[in-house]
């Protein structure tokens, strides 16, 4: 374990040009702001609000310096309160972890206890971090269909953006849960990933992308679980079968939605947002026991991709791009 009075750390800087600049540097936990626990970060792992903050996006993160990295998991140091003691393993998501109070790009982070879940029973610290906040997304997605009254004798469920963090565990999680799952992407080279992650059928970006502007088309779907928005989640309103559950957690494709009222007058389907930052400690508890329990994943390998803080700069600019398949977890003690 490091030293909490000289660690490392990934800090992202605004220039006096107003361009940004990112770089490994060495903190001290004096430099973090208050909270009740100190957590030595065994892992953290990169999504694409991460990659966003690391850019200098101030719709995510308004000052800078500033270290990114809204998933944590690691051991506390030390506890100012009852709830935790030291020694004990904890999994931080969500809150304003990494987004606009130093997160988990660092080897160690300070935080309020209430943001703190201790690790579940079943689940590494390792293997917490390949969920992360992408697969407690997931899951809370799961979830919603499941109290929309989706179940898998309802039909397919549709997965969008399946091979992003949200997506392939979207498509796993399903599977498990014993759903057939069709899963939408714009990689074609990606079908034996997906299905080899449980996809009974993998359709392209374009098929999910209805172009015609007819308000309404033959409903296929019982569910969909959409992570791009944009004009494919209007269509995957627009052909979602009467009763359907569509959730929505991104907006990489667009923030924008056109549609008409038709899907929801016509065919009673249901928008549900899925957002996660906030989430009750009920429901967070909840989700957690189940991805360590009954919807645990045995091919979390397969969606893992193993990197340091030194070679995190790269995976940033991919992830941007498009060009991240799965889950990067990033491990501090290498």
């Amino acid at each position: 374990m490091s030293d909490p009075t000289r660690f490392r750390a990934m800090v992202v800087s605004e220039n006096e040009d107003k361009t940004f600049s990112r770089g490994i540097t060495e903190r001290s936990a004096d430099d973090l702001p208050e909270g009740e626990l100190l957590v030595s970060v065994a892992y953290s792992s990169l999504n694409y609000k991460d990659a966003l903050s690391a850019s200098g996006n101030k719709g995510v993160t308004r000052n800078y310096p500033h270290t990114p990295g809204i998933d944590v998991a690691g051991t506390v140091v030390e506890s100012a309160v009852g709830d935790f003691a030291k020694g004990d393993e904890v999994v931080l998501t969500g809150f304003d972890l990494g987004a606009n109070t130093d997160g988990g790009f660092a080897e160690y982070v300070r935080v309020p206890a209430a943001w703190a879940v201790r690790r579940p029973d079943g689940l590494s610290l390792k293997e917490s971090m390949v969920y992360g906040t992408a697969g407690f997304t997931a899951a809370l997605s799961v979830l919603r269909l499941q109290e929309g009254g989706v179940t898998p004798e309802s039909g397919d469920v549709l997965v969008t953006g399946a091979t992003g963090g949200v997506g392939c565990l979207a498509v796993a999680i399903l599977a498990q849960a014993g759903y057939r799952v069709v899963a939408s992407t714009g990689k074609e080279s990606e079908k034996d990933f997906l299905t080899g992650l449980g996809a009974a059928d993998v359709i392209s970006r374009e098929d999910a992308d209805d172009q015609s502007g007819r308000p309404l088309l033959r409903g296929v779907w019982a569910g969909v679980v959409d992570t791009v928005g944009g004009n494919i989640l209007a269509t995957a309103l627009k052909s979602a079968k009467y009763g359907g559950v569509v959730t929505c957690c991104g907006n990489v494709a667009s923030i924008e939605l056109n549609t008409t009222v038709f899907p929801f007058i016509l065919r009673d389907v249901r928008l549900v947002g899925v957002a996660t930052p906030d989430c009750p400690a009920d429901i967070r508890a909840t989700l957690w026991e189940k991805m360590a329990g009954e919807w645990k994943l045995p091919n979390l390998d397969a969606v893992t991709i193993d990197c340091s803080l030194d070679e995190l700069d790269g995976h940033i600019e991919s992830i941007l791009k498009g060009g991240v398949r799965g889950r990067v977890v990033v491990d501090l003690s290498r």
